[in-house]
């Protein structure tokens, strides 16, 4: 079936004005899930609203808990401090966050719970969170390594000695010392291989475990410690999204503009807040960027590097292949869309050979998102600097940004998109 197609009028002036950002998606689903998990009501602000949140709000509202709209962007959650049974399936689309997390949830429901998404979602792999949780007693499998998940839940699991890869997802590692909170021992979760990957991502669920009671501590590179105790309602704002605002920051660099998020980047904790010093140095963006430590911001940097002086080569990024697509091979192949011999792969590094002249060239490029929301974002970048670069399926950007092509429309690009 065909589909829409984005086609944008390059600009020809900077890109001057003020953008309301949407939530942290990542903060947002983390927030959602520990305040159902509380006992009593928290209000949350500042939330996103987007296919993401909305599948894990019917999700958690499917297990009993109480979610409230108050208006846009705050929600009152009433949790009873457990998670019931669900009559139906969990259908959580493409949503990572929201798949994992659960996943490792649902252990403290009495009784069986199926977590499944869209086809996306089905080729995702999750057989290491599942044996993780299979060492912890939780009854959790897959026929195919990948949702659904059918989970058996005692309302319980084992706390103590936990030991996982470090080359896992930290989804995954989010996933169980949010749920290992929710023990009646201490959790003690030590990382093989000696250090934690993308550990920003890990702190961020810290930070909302402590908000709401919890105590969680990295006593070294290795281990992290949680606590048992469960956790308290309480008032939280889930800040802005960093990697949204990385495609405002790069376009601002882009074009000479000026747009004003109304936050400065070392206000935000998210990971992805660090691709901005990697955009400021745009046109001289270093030779060597590694990603592990903010990697939904790489497809911004990445198309961002096809217009810098020099080549740019990305590495600590192989865990982009086991996102809402393969990210790497999506990047690559759109970059080569864009105009041939752009980019290119040497096992999971990604070289983006960057050219100034580039915008002056003209294409003929149909980018396929791949039902990816940030691949469809970032291309938008390339979309505005390089005449004929067009975008298959851009409402996927409903996953984490809804308004994102309005948003563009409100700085002066001109966006039209021919319905399928």
């Amino acid at each position: 079936m065909p589909l829409p197609i984005a086609q944008i009028t390059p600009v020809t002036q900077p890109l001057v004005g003020r953008v309301t950002l949407p939530g942290s998606k990542s903060v947002t689903n983390r927030a959602l899930l520990v305040a159902a998990l509380a006992r009593g009501t928290s209000r949350l602000t500042g939330i996103l609203r987007s296919d993401d949140t909305h599948y894990m709000m019917t999700a958690l509202r499917q297990m009993g808990v109480g979610i409230t709209e108050i208006d846009e962007t705050t929600v009152e959650v009433t949790g009873s401090g457990t998670l019931h049974p669900a009559s139906e399936p969990l259908f959580l689309g493409n949503a990572g966050t929201a798949t994992r997390f659960l996943t490792a949830a649902v252990a403290l429901v009495n009784g069986t719970t199926i977590v499944t998404g869209d086809e996306h979602m089905q080729k995702r792999p999750i057989a290491p969170l599942l044996d993780t949780l299979q060492a912890m007693g939780v009854d959790a499998t897959s026929e195919t390594g990948c949702p659904p998940v059918t989970v058996k839940g005692t309302g319980s699991f084992q706390s103590g000695e936990i030991e996982v890869s470090g080359k896992l997802s930290s989804q995954y590692i989010s996933a169980i010392m949010m749920l290992a909170a929710m023990g009646d021992a201490e959790t003690r979760i030590t990382i093989g291989g000696g250090k934690i990957g993308a550990v920003g991502y890990l702190h961020i669920t810290a930070a909302v475990m402590r908000a709401f009671g919890a105590t969680v501590e990295f006593p070294s590179e290795n281990q992290i410690i949680v606590e048992p105790g469960g956790y308290c309602a309480a008032d939280y704002h889930v800040e802005p999204d960093a990697s949204a605002a990385t495609y405002l920051w790069a376009a601002e660099k882009l074009t000479g503009g000026s747009i004003d998020i109304g936050t400065a980047p070392g206000d935000m904790n998210q990971p992805d807040a660090k691709a901005y010093d990697m955009i400021a140095a745009f046109p001289h963006m270093p030779a060597e960027i590694d990603g592990s430590q903010m990697q939904d911001a790489i497809p911004t940097l990445a198309v961002l590097a096809a217009f810098n002086e020099t080549p740019v080569r990305f590495t600590g990024i192989e865990n982009l292949r086991v996102k809402e697509c393969d990210r790497i091979d999506a990047v690559h192949k759109g970059l080569l869309q864009v105009r041939e011999g752009l980019a290119s792969v040497e096992g999971d590094d990604l070289i983006v050979h960057g050219d100034p002249a580039l915008a002056s060239h003209v294409s003929d490029g149909l980018i396929d998102s791949h039902a990816d929301h940030r691949i469809a974002m970032c291309f938008a970048l390339a979309a505005i600097m390089v005449k004929g670069v067009r975008i298959e399926d851009p409402y996927c950007v409903s996953k984490t940004f809804p308004t994102y092509w309005d948003v563009l429309r409100g700085l002066g690009v001109e966006v039209f998109i021919t319905e399928a």
